[in-house]
């Protein structure tokens, strides 16, 4: 078999393999001045850029919502009542 490089891209989707070291992950999720998708530290595709406001209203919007699922879920498990099925 021939040798794979660690990096590089397939079909336009980055990947990297290389041994990750903490100034590479802390410098992959702060890139002022890119957009809101940067590639990732380590494994395949792309991930958010924390120096962007785009990401952080992403963030946001994704915690309000898992926010709001879990009220809904405890409300409907606290009812333990019968439910009642027509079928005609």
């Amino acid at each position: 078999m021939a040798d794979r490089p660690p990096s590089g891209e397939i079909f336009g989707v980055p990947y990297n393999f290389e041994q990750p070291s903490l100034g590479r992950m802390l410098s992959a999720y702060w890139q002022p001045g890119k957009n809101m998708l940067v590639e990732k530290p380590f494994g395949v595709g792309y991930t958010l850029n924390l120096a962007s406001w785009r990401s952080w209203a992403v963030l946001a919007v994704v915690a309000a919502l898992r926010w709001q699922e879990g009220d809904d879920s405890t409300e409907a498990d606290s009812e333990d009542e019968p439910v009642e099925v027509i079928v005609d």
